[in-house]
């Protein structure tokens, strides 16, 4: 395979097209809590510390030949902080979506399962009262889970087709 080839299979896949689009959204944030540093805390700041600007402290080194410059590093420490937090609490609220998604998808889970004995027709209704498409069912012979398309069950070899209308 080309080099070209498959430098051009990595960057259309999905997850590198992610990465870019993370990259230039975090870039765009940057700026905004760069703003939000420099413009609005740092100089609200200033009133506690006698008008005094972070960005400017600086400590001297080497008889006054070179600066620390310590206001640029707290400025820097502040962007970080609130980056972080921000990040912090957009995973956190993430994660709660998706627990709860999960919980949802276990309880559709049971309810189907435990009507998988009364038949597949009812299954379908199941599925459609809680809102997800169905990918599996259960054979009502051996109650083993198989694909919901699915004529012949795979693990007892029972016949299936006079059970379920199977949709092309």
């Amino acid at each position: 395979m080309s080099f070209l080839k498959e430098f051009k299979e990595f960057a259309l896949k999905g997850n590198a097209m992610d990465l870019a689009v993370g990259v230039v959204i975090g870039g765009a944030f940057q700026s905004i809590v760069n703003s939000l540093v420099n413009d609005i805390i740092m100089p609200f700041t200033a009133i506690f510390t006698g008008n005094i600007h972070y960005s400017e402290w600086t400590i001297k080194v080497a008889g006054g030949a070179a600066e620390i410059g310590i206001g640029s590093f707290i400025n820097a420490l502040v962007n970080f902080l609130i980056i972080a937090l921000s990040i912090f609490f957009a995973l956190k609220y993430i994660n709660k979506i998706n627990k709860k998604l999960e919980e949802l998808n276990k309880e559709a889970f049971s309810k189907i399962k435990k009507k998988a004995k009364k038949g597949n027709k009812e299954n379908e209704e199941i599925a459609e009262e809680v809102e997800v498409e169905p990918t599996t069912k259960f054979c009502p012979y051996c109650l083993s889970e198989i694909p919901y398309k699915a004529i012949k069950c795979s693990h007892c070899a029972s016949d299936l087709q006079d059970k379920v209308e199977v949709e092309e």
